[in-house]
């Protein structure tokens, strides 16, 4: 590659200051109105007539490359052209997709009683975890948006106000990274929430586990390096360092967090998370790690990948809050992984009885003994408590990071650093976003399965039979055909997103390689973009039926 091309590429995607956080959530909001308005076709379309693979690309991909291009700078333009049809077509009829049956909601108490003994049952050691199709969304859109952004900063259409900031600032590329890792925090939460006690199992063998597994990643990132060495690539050393990449934390932040297993049994983990994050905040402050990084010379191997090594704290802290909310939105009530957690930090109490299905109250006050252990069982998730406490967790991130910007703490929100304003914003962020995916599948999409059932009579919670659930399994298969699923293209994405991820590196390199994008027109750029993300969604459509990696 040409020296001085090289060097303006390097200037043309440095020294940038942000945009403000107000924007970015209105360009963002994209995302959400255009599953509105996937949803709202879904539920008023003919069943005979599903969306299929074009569709899909126009109404998910299409609206989220023009949301950081020629509609960047007037998002709200882009979010009333979306709305518009949405709207109209909640005017019209919903489809209907049949009738749930009473006793897949209630049961008699009398026949629970009758048939299960207090004494028979217990928690049962591992739990099935029902899809959720929120989340998947959540996560596909996150990781569609930053494909397409890794290749838009390379050309002009795309506003230098998302590009990532040089040191402070807030921008939609700076929030990618954070929010990439945040979702690997979400989904690391299933075996937790699928089985608890895996918190206090040895810590030697589930080590060794994560590194063969992280071990891949952690080499991708490795040839990176060595690709872009070999190949004079354009590079912005100040993002993580000389050798340092993104694969490299994405591959050692799940081995951190394993070793952290013995605190998790007793400290909550969105309290560890923040202890994380203000000790990290404390080093960069009164530890002089924010000096070291802004200002000392890159002579040695730790200093000319300071960046990616005093990150890592950082984005370890964004992690366990991600790990956190996976513990409340996976399981089948917020409280549940709680309540477990607490009983593993108490291993010589009498357990608690558990709730059985002939219960009427969230109460644990039974503590009558029992030795048959049970089954993994079949799970009710309850996404209007679930919802509930996401928006309390949201709340508690904004909130916290408007006292933290009043009160100046670590100079403003700086992706580079990984400092405390910038974790509370991702898991601000990312939490609110969770949440308006699963606010939207219960508007689109309610069942009596995904909600709270309360008793006409005492008012207090019911909980259906485990084998009422198992018998209605029909029904959520029905509920899955008319709709209540992440749309097949996302479903697509999210089944093989490293693959993906990895895949759109390799394209952009070979995009920038081949042509000069920082010269290109905005009509060339957004041809360019669009087959480009045709591409991807095309690879991620033709695999949806079997996962690539697993990771």
């Amino acid at each position: 590659m040409n020296d001085d091309y090289k060097a303006s590429k390097e200037a043309f995607v440095s020294g940038m200051t942000g945009s403000s956080i107000g924007h970015i959530n209105m360009v963002s909001l994209t995302a959400l109105i255009s599953i509105a308005l996937h949803s709202a076709l879904r539920t008023r379309l003919p069943s005979n007539r599903p969306l299929n693979f074009t569709s899909e690309v126009l109404l998910l991909v299409s609206p989220l490359i023009a949301s950081v291009t020629i509609f960047a700078n007037a998002p709200g333009s882009l979010c009333l052209i979306l709305l518009g049809p949405t709207v109209l077509l909640l005017l019209l009829p919903r489809r209907e997709s049949g009738t749930y049956l009473p006793s897949a909601l209630t049961h008699s108490r009398t026949s629970s009683r009758d048939s299960t003994s207090p004494r028979d049952v217990h928690y049962p050691r591992t739990i099935n975890i029902p899809p959720l199709p929120a989340l998947t969304t959540y996560r596909s859109h996150m990781l569609l948006l930053t494909f397409i952004c890794i290749l838009a900063v390379d050309f002009p259409v795309f506003p230098r106000s998302l590009a990532k900031c040089e040191t402070f600032g807030v921008s939609i590329m700076d929030l990618g990274v954070g929010s990439f890792v945040f979702s690997q925090g979400v989904v690391s939460a299933i075996p937790l929430v699928k089985n608890p006690e895996h918190l206090t199992e040895p810590l030697l063998p589930k080590v060794t586990t994560v590194l063969r597994k992280c071990s891949p990643v952690l080499l991708l990132g490795l040839l990176r390096t060595i690709s872009v060495k070999g190949t004079e690539y354009p590079e912005h050393v100040t993002e993580y360092g000389v050798h340092w990449n993104f694969f490299i934390t994405l591959a050692l932040i799940p081995i951190f967090q394993v070793l952290l297993h013995p605190v998790m049994v007793h400290v909550p983990i969105s309290l560890l998370g923040v202890i994380v994050a203000i000790s990290h905040q404390l080093a960069l402050s009164l530890g002089g790690l924010q000096n070291f990084v802004l200002e000392a010379p890159r002579v040695g191997v730790i200093s000319a990948n300071k960046e990616g090594v005093v990150s890592l704290t950082g984005y370890l802290a964004i992690h366990l809050l991600g790990l956190s909310t996976g513990t409340l939105v996976l399981a089948p009530t917020p409280s549940y992984f709680r309540r477990r957690q607490q009983q593993l930090a108490r291993p010589n109490a009498v357990p608690a009885r558990p709730r059985t299905p002939s219960s009427d109250s969230d109460s644990d006050d039974d503590t009558t003994p029992t030795p048959v252990p049970a089954p993994a069982l079949e799970q009710r998730r309850e996404n209007d408590k679930t919802a509930t406490e996401l928006c309390s967790y949201a709340v508690l991130w904004w909130v916290s990071l408007g006292l933290l910007k009043l009160l100046g703490v670590g100079g403003g929100v700086s992706r580079r650093l990984v400092n405390v304003q910038y974790v509370a914003w991702v898991a601000a962020y990312n939490t609110t976003f969770l949440l308006g995916y699963l606010v939207l599948d219960l508007f689109f999409f309610p069942s009596p399965l995904s909600k709270s059932v309360y008793s006409p009579t005492s008012k207090l919670k019911v909980h259906p039979d485990p084998d009422v659930l198992k018998a209605t399994r029909h029904l959520r298969g029905r509920e899955g055909s008319a709709g209540g699923s992440a749309p097949a293209l996302l479903e697509a994405i999210n089944k093989n997103g490293l693959v993906l991820f990895l895949l759109a590196n390799v394209m952009t390199g070979l995009i920038n390689l081949s042509m000069p994008t920082m010269y290109m027109s905005d009509w060339s750029a957004m041809l360019v973009l669009s087959l480009y993300g045709f591409a991807l969604s095309a690879v991620a459509w033709t695999c949806r039926h079997r996962r690539l990696w697993r990771f």
